[in-house]
């Protein structure tokens, strides 16, 4: 799918990699809406980008929903969608003070897995009305972590959350196929955003040292990159594409 044209929602886009493939898909041509919370900066990317902004909160069912119809009815449609929603908390399974409270496991799997479908489901729903190019009507773009293959000791519920993002791809690619929509996600390692943004050398080394090349955190604009080749390959449907520098996360 050529960008140039292209309507794209970008869910996490006051920051870090959402931001990074807003201003990137802008660049080559695309429309672009950005939803965020209403307390991020979305409102002010949104201003430089010249696109608007939908406060929303994507745990909040109802918001969701506003945020995508606003969206689609603001930029006349979406061909793309790409979220970076979500977030994490350190703790064990059982620790000395007892097991791993079940409210902060569905929290974290309703603010990571759960709204990755929301927004999915309401978007291909919105994407199959588009006319086809070349048979193909959008591409969906979520974002899981390497930790949902290697998540680290005290990770189990953030572990969880960003597996099941991955393990929808493949089927979320079959049921949008027939209506030539096609769903990926990535899984990136560490990226220099929000609270890793300027770190010591020293921590980043530290954290990075099991990376085979390059020896660093990930930055936002090579996640936009990724984005913008599942957008223009059509070939890229169905899969998790792990964008890590060859890092396996160790235990701790």
């Amino acid at each position: 799918m050529e960008i140039q044209g292209k309507k794209a929602i970008v869910f996490g886009g006051a920051s870090g990699m959402a931001k990074a493939s807003a201003e990137l898909l802008r660049e080559r041509g695309a429309d672009v809406a950005i939803v965020d919370l209403p307390t991020s900066r979305g409102a002010e990317v949104a201003e430089a980008l010249d696109a608007p902004f939908f406060a929303c909160n994507v745990m909040d069912e109802e918001q969701t929903a506003a945020a995508v119809a606003g969206a689609v009815e603001a930029l006349g449609g979406v061909h793309v969608s790409v979220n970076t929603t979500g977030g994490g908390i350190a703790k064990r399974t059982l620790t000395r003070e007892g097991p791993h409270p079940l409210a902060d496991f569905r929290r974290i799997i309703e603010l990571n897995l759960i709204s990755a479908f929301d927004i999915s489901r309401l978007v291909a729903d919105a994407m199959s009305r588009n006319e086809p190019e070349d048979d193909e009507r959008g591409v969906i773009i979520n974002t899981a972590s390497i930790a949902a293959f290697e998540g680290q000791i005290g990770q189990v519920a953030y572990t969880a959350a960003k597996a099941g993002i991955a393990g929808m791809a493949l089927t979320m690619a079959r049921d949008l196929g027939s209506l030539g929509i096609r769903a990926v996600t990535i899984a990136p390692s560490l990226f220099a955003t929000g609270l890793t943004a300027g770190i010591p050398d020293e921590v980043e080394a530290a954290l990075t040292k099991d990376a085979a090349f390059p020896k660093r955190m990930g930055r936002p604009g090579e996640y936009a990159k990724l984005v913008a080749a599942i957008v223009e390959n059509p070939m890229l449907n169905g899969g998790t594409i792990r964008l890590d520098a060859g890092q396996r996360f160790a235990p701790k």
